[in-house]
C-alpha cells in the first residue's frame, strides 16, 4: 500500500505541475496523430510484402519500426524539455518543446534507430521461441526499458551522445532501482484504473443491445481512454525529469520538492 500511496502522490505532484502548462497536453495527441500516420503510410507496402517479406520486406519493416521510435522519442524529448523548463522556474510553450526536441534530433534519431533494433530483436525472440522465446523477451523488454528509462532527460538536460546516455541512465537506475520500477508499474496500474469507467460505459452499452447505445459508447470510451492515455504521458514525462534531477543530483524541484521523491526513492 506504501508504494501505491507513493504512485498516488508522485501522479498529484506531477498535475501540479501539468496543470500549470495544460497546452502541453497537445504533445502526445500530436505524437498519437503523427504515429498514426506513418503507420498508414506502410500499409500498402506491409500488405504486398505479405507473411514472407524476405529481404526488402525486413528493410521496409525496419524503416517503420525506426519512423514510428523516432515519432514517439521526438514527442516524449519535448514533454520532457518542457517538464525541465518548468521544473527550472521557466514558462513552457508548445514552440519551445519543440525547439527542445529540435536541437537534439541528432541524440533522437541514432536512439530511434537502437530501439528499433532491440524491439525487433525481442519481437523476433518472442515469435520464434516459443513459450520460452515470450517469457524472456517479456523479461528483456522489461530490463531494456527500466535501465533505459532515463535516457531522454540525460538528451535534454545533460547532452550526452546516446551511448553514453544509456551508460548513465544505467547508473542512476541502480541508484534507484526499488521504488523506481514500484512508481513506473504503480503509473501503468494508476492508467488501467481511469480507463475503468471507459470500459464500464462500453460494457453497459453492449448489454442495451441498441446499436445506436453502443455506438455512442464505444465513442465516450475512446475519448475518455485517449484522454488518460494523454494525460499520463504528461506526467509520465514530468515524473521522469524529476527522477533524472533526484538520481543525479539529489535534487527535489518544483511540488517535488515537498519530500515525496526523496521518500519514495532512497539512493543506494
Amino acid at each position: 500500500m506504501g508504494r501505491i500511496s507513493n504512485t498516488v502522490t508522485l501522479a498529484k505532484q506531477s498535475w501540479e505541475v501539468l496543470k500549470a502548462d495544460k497546452e502541453l497536453l497537445a504533445l502526445p495527441i500530436l505524437s498519437f496523430v503523427a504515429s498514426t500516420i506513418v503507420a498508414a503510410s506502410f500499409v500498402v507496402p506491409m500488405f504486398f510484402i505479405g507473411d514472407d517479406p524476405g529481404a526488402i520486406g525486413y528493410v521496409v519493416m525496419f524503416v517503420m519500426y525506426v519512423a514510428l521510435a523516432f515519432v514517439t522519442i521526438y514527442f516524449n524529448t519535448a514533454l520532457v524539455s518542457a517538464a525541465d523548463e518548468r521544473l527550472q522556474g521557466g514558462d513552457p510553450t508548445i514552440s519551445s518543446a519543440l525547439a527542445g526536441a529540435n536541437r537534439l534530433v541528432g541524440r533522437i534519431l541514432p536512439w530511434a534507430v537502437i530501439s528499433a533494433t532491440v524491439s525487433i530483436a525481442l519481437r523476433a525472440v518472442e515469435q520464434r521461441g516459443g513459450m520460452l522465446g515470450r517469457i524472456a523477451a517479456g523479461i528483456a523488454g522489461l530490463a531494456w526499458t527500466l535501465v533505459t528509462f532515463l535516457v531522454i532527460p540525460i538528451f535534454v538536460v545533460e547532452g550526452l551522445t546516446v551511448g553514453d546516455a544509456v551508460k548513465r541512465s544505467a547508473e542512476l537506475f541502480k541508484r534507484t532501482w526499488g521504488e523506481n520500477m514500484a512508481a513506473q508499474f504503480g503509473f501503468g496500474i494508476l492508467g488501467f484504473l481511469l480507463s475503468l469507467p471507459a470500459i464500464l460505459v462500453i460494457v453497459l452499452g453492449a448489454v442495451t443491445g441498441s446499436g445506436i447505445a453502443l455506438g455512442v459508447a464505444i465513442l465516450v470510451g475512446v475519448v475518455w481512454i485517449v484522454a488518460v492515455s494523454v494525460t499520463l504521458a504528461a506526467l509520465n514525462a514530468i515524473f521522469q525529469t524529476a527522477l533524472f534531477h533526484y538520481a543525479a543530483g539529489g535534487k527535489t524541484l518544483g511540488p517535488f520538492g515537498h519530500g515525496a521523491l526523496a521518500t519514495a526513492f532512497r539512493r543506494k
